[in-house]
């Protein structure tokens, strides 16, 4: 951990390590749906691609979050009061939390992501900023229980969980309840959570945003592959696969997938997976909700949804739900 005097930032290290990565794509590969778990989409390239993917024409969720960000934050920090503790989830580059940081003036601000080099960078960047407010970093990941260092000197404090974007989308319904029910636990009474959600709308708008013209998407889900191959010695070829996206509307979800464009094996040391043509590897689930379904899923959390905010055309909403207590 190092802490700096002038611009009170303290940075905790407890991200996964090799031997978790490879044990998690051993398991998914060896899976009779093969599967890869997207929370390792983001090493370096990965997030750089993540990035470009945000300012594309095709992909809606970032910019109209960020524009109901800049018309509602002033509303949602008056909800949230000042002098909290604002904890988030998967803090990215952290283009709308500047936005929701300018206007809440928090007492400290936990980012929580497994990017550590872009965790870092965004970290020092929002404590010079922003030199009042404490940043405690974590480089950690989110979705498995998680104890939060430093913050103990802030007990008085209100938290506040920040979930911007639609990554409570990447979650199954099973899983996502049990994503909110540790999220209220870490807010604990009369806490709250901001949370990120996307609407149902029409399937081919949704088609185009996870499959754009440009082919970035399809190289962000590529990566991964190239990261298996770097990081573990993969024997894989890249261009042996392509990316598949599509609206699956039985299940209200956007599904990736990497499709094998042949008869192959893959070696990951002494392991060896067979795959046939057109057998594909599931990378990630994007769940659409109404506004409706998502207020019910945060009750049976054991959350009080409060407020909804919404963009004209109704393609995004922001919901804010309290923890009674």
């Amino acid at each position: 951990m190092a802490r700096g005097s002038a611009s009170r930032v303290s940075y905790h290290d407890l991200g996964p390590d090799t031997g978790d990565f490879r044990r998690d794509v051993i398991a998914g590969l060896s899976r009779a749906q093969k599967s890869l778990l997207p929370k390792y989409f983001y090493d370096e390239r990965g997030s750089e691609l993540f990035e470009a993917i945000c300012k594309l024409p095709e992909y809606y969720p970032t910019r109209t979050e960020i524009a109901l960000m800049r018309e509602k934050a002033h509303e949602m920090a008056r909800l949230l009061g000042p002098g909290c503790v604002l904890i988030e989830y998967g803090s990215g580059s952290g283009h709308k939390t500047r936005i929701l940081v300018g206007a809440l003036a928090p007492a400290a601000y936990v980012p929580i992501d497994i990017a550590a080099t872009q965790l870092g960078v965004w970290s020092s960047d929002l404590a010079r900023d922003f030199p009042k407010v404490a940043v405690i970093a974590v480089c950690a990941d989110y979705s498995r229980p998680l104890a939060l260092p430093g913050i103990d000197r802030f007990r008085e404090n209100r938290r506040v969980i920040y979930f911007p974007g639609s990554t409570i989308g990447n979650f199954t319904v099973p899983e996502a309840l049990a994503f909110l029910k540790s999220a209220r636990a870490v807010a604990q009474p009369g806490g709250a959570m901001v949370v990120g959600v996307d609407l149902k709308k029409d399937p081919a708008m949704l088609q185009a945003a996870y499959d754009d013209a440009q082919g970035v998407t399809a190289e962000f889900n590529l990566n991964l592959l190239a990261r298996i191959k770097r990081e573990l010695g993969a024997d894989i070829e890249t261009h042996a696969f392509r990316h598949r996206a599509f609206y699956n509307e039985g299940l209200g979800r956007v599904e990736m997938h990497l499709e094998s464009l042949r008869e192959q094996q893959v070696a990951i040391g002494n392991r060896t997976f067979i795959f046939r043509r057109g057998e594909t590897i599931h990378t990630e689930n994007s769940y659409k909700y109404s506004i409706g379904e998502f207020q019910d899923l945060a009750r049976s959390a054991g959350f009080d949804p409060h407020t909804c905010w919404t963009d004209r055309q109704d393609l995004f909403s922001v919901h804010y739900l309290t923890v009674p207590p």
